[in-house]
Order: C-alpha cells, then sequence, then structure tokens
C-alpha cells in the first residue's frame, strides 16, 4: 500500500507541475500540442481545440509539450514567439503549483492534530547546565539559533548538531523582547532512559500544547511548511560543505522506503496516513525548489538561460538561436538521467543490503 501511495504522490506532484505549465501557457496565448499524463503509450487521448489530451500506459511522469518549445518556429503562437515575460510565467508556473501543494498539505495534515510542541522552555531536568542567571529560562522562546530561525521545536536539535561545538549563539523571546545569548555554552549529558537506552541531551523540555487553538494549528502547519522550504537549502548546504555525502543522498527508492518505515512504526491507520501526507507535502516542497535551481533540463535552468538570452539579445541586438540552448538542456537532461540511475542502484543496493 505503502508503494502505491507513493507512485499515487509522484503522479499527482507531477501533474501538478505539468498543469501549472498548461495553465500559464494558456493563459499566455502559447500554443500547446499536448497535455500528457504519465509516459509511454497513450492508453486514452482526445483533442480538443488544438490541444491534444492523453493518458499514457506508465505511471511516472508527464508533460506539457507547448508549439516551439525547443526550436524557433514561424507559429506567432510558438513559446519562443511569446514576450520573455510570458515565457517566464510559463516556466516558474509548475514549480510555484508545487509549492502552492505542499503549503496546502502541511496546513491540511494539521488540523486534525491533537497537540503541537511549541519551541518554548517549560522545565529543566536537574543535570541541565543551561539555565540560571545568564542561561536560559523557563518561558523562554527559542527564536534563533546561530543565525537560523526556529520554526518548529524540531529545528533546534537540527541546528545546534549541525555546529559540532558546544558554543552557539542564540536569541529567545522573554517577557515579550528578544534577548541575545551569544557565545552561549551549551552541555549536552549523557542520559539513559528506563529502557537502557542513552542519549545526549541538553536537560530541558518544550512545552506541549494540548489545546491548540484552529488558528494556532494553521500557524503550525505554515511555520512547518517555511522550514521544509528552509531544509532544502540547508541540506545543500551540507552537500556543498562535505558534511553529508553522496551515500546519505536519497531518490524515490529511499523515500519509498522511509514512508514505509514511518507508516509501519505509527500508532493507527490515521497516524499513518497523515504521516505519508506529510511525506507528500515534503516532497512536494523539494520539488518546487530544487526545480528552479539554475541546472540545464530543470525549469530553473531554463529561466536562467531566458535572462541571459534577453540580456544577450538586448545588449547585442542580436536573436539567439533557441537550439543551443536546446543541445545544453539534452546534455544536462542525460546527465541528470545517469544520476538518477546512479541514485537508484545505491538505494536498492542498501535497501537490500542492510
Amino acid at each position: 500500500m505503502t508503494i502505491i501511495f507513493a507512485i499515487l504522490i509522484f503522479s499527482f506532484l507531477i501533474f501538478i507541475h505539468e498543469f501549472g505549465h498548461f495553465i500559464a501557457a494558456k493563459l499566455s496565448g502559447v500554443q500547446v500540442n499536448e497535455f500528457s499524463m504519465f509516459m509511454g503509450p497513450a492508453i486514452v487521448k482526445w483533442k480538443r481545440g488544438e490541444t491534444q489530451y492523453s493518458i499514457r500506459c506508465i505511471p511516472i511522469g508527464g508533460y506539457c509539450a507547448m508549439e516551439g518549445e525547443n526550436e524557433d518556429t514561424d507559429n506567432p503562437r510558438s513559446f519562443q514567439k511569446a514576450a520573455w515575460w510570458k515565457r517566464l510565467i510559463i516556466l516558474v508556473a509548475g514549480s510555484f503549483m508545487n509549492l502552492v501543494a505542499g503549503v496546502l498539505i502541511m496546513l491540511m495534515i494539521y488540523l486534525p492534530t491533537q497537540y503541537i510542541i511549541n519551541p518554548t522552555i517549560e522545565s529543566f531536568q536537574p543535570y541541565s547546565t543551561v539555565n540560571g542567571e545568564g542561561g536560559l529560562q523557563v518561558g523562554d522562546t527559542i527564536w534563533m539559533v546561530d543565525g537560523e530561525r526556529v520554526y518548529v521545536q524540531s529545528d533546534f536539535s537540527l541546528i545546534t548538531t549541525l555546529n559540532s561545538g558546544e558554543v552557539h549563539d542564540l536569541v529567545v523571546i522573554r517577557d515579550g523582547k528578544k534577548v541575545e545569548l551569544n557565545d552561549f555554552a551549551m552541555q549536552r549529558h549523557e542520559v539513559t532512559d528506563e529502557y537502557g537506552n542513552t542519549d545526549m541531551l541538553y536537560g530541558f523540555k518544550f512545552t506541549l500544547n494540548e489545546a491548540p487553538t484552529f488558528g494556532q494549528k494553521l500557524a503550525y502547519g505554515w511555520a512547518n511548511a517555511v522550514d521544509s522550504v528552509r531544509n532544502v537549502r540547508l541540506s545543500l548546504q551540507m552537500l556543498v560543505s562535505g558534511n553529508v555525502g553522496f551515500q546519505d543522498v536519497g531518490g524515490p527508492v529511499m523515500i519509498v522506503d522511509q514512508m514505509n518505515q514511518v507508516a509501519n512504526a505509527s500508532p493507527s491507520t490515521i497516524d499513518a496516513l497523515l504521516n505519508m501526507l506529510y511525506f507528500a507535502g515534503f516532497i512536494a516542497i523539494n520539488l518546487a525548489i530544487m526545480n528552479m535551481l539554475p541546472i540545464p533540463a530543470l525549469d530553473g535552468g531554463r529561466v536562467f538561460f531566458l535572462l541571459i538570452t534577453v540580456a544577450f539579445e538586448a545588449i547585442f541586438k542580436k536573436k539567439v538561436d533557441p537550439k543551443y540552448e536546446g543541445y545544453i538542456h539534452g546534455i544536462g537532461m542525460i546527465l541528470l538521467l545517469l544520476l538518477m540511475a546512479v541514485i537508484l542502484f545505491k538505494d536498492v543496493f542498501t535497501i537490500f543490503t542492510r
């Protein structure tokens, strides 16, 4: 069931993405030759106006084929003939729809929740050394750690982990005012629970809100959505800096495996469904951000080349043949497919050898 749910999620997100391109193209007057859900041979197809609509047999992907998308044509309604700002809107529309879908999913899944945890300190353990004069106090809301906002309580552990040292710069909300605790020494302590498991803890507890209002639930959902956007940037930073390696990068197979583990660990079917929906929202937001990176074959790469082309034509008064950009995106697509194949092999090997 997890695999089926994952396929539905990926199919939905790709459909929403391509639908964004489709709607933007139609509203911009660009001719759309075909709008397809899935890939492979067509199972069902029909034509309405100038556009052929189709449902294909391989439940992966989809596409919105616009006239003159990768080459120049004489058609006045081709993609290349549209004003540059219209082309920009069309290219961005896919990721925008993914982002909207991700935010809406995040807002939706927190509406039925019975409690939320606020990053506000409720109490300290006797062994804690981060409280007292000049330190943290009961009622402090952790606002920022090492220059990064704390949107949800889990951010505190994540951000402090990025800096392996024991000294951090904190900003807390205390009595309605922001208080800075710069170069603040925070020592973890080894703690063993009743089951014999050990962990390194600071020794304080965040506040549990067991009766959140509708507005608080919406705010919490929005905070998780914004946090997901920021986590994409943090993940890229860790990858570039070497804090994480290629072995930590996962593709669709690893995502499905993680969804399956979370679903199996959920106490009820409803909890499992909500957890998988969280994955859906997180993936949607990740797709929106990653697809806008200036990499050939991605929408971000196409936007980058569009802006470069517009600037070149404005300066040199000479039109750039779109086929050259098409060559670059073609090479980029081949490299992306090779990378995806390597990640797929790594994920499958990891799962079956653990």
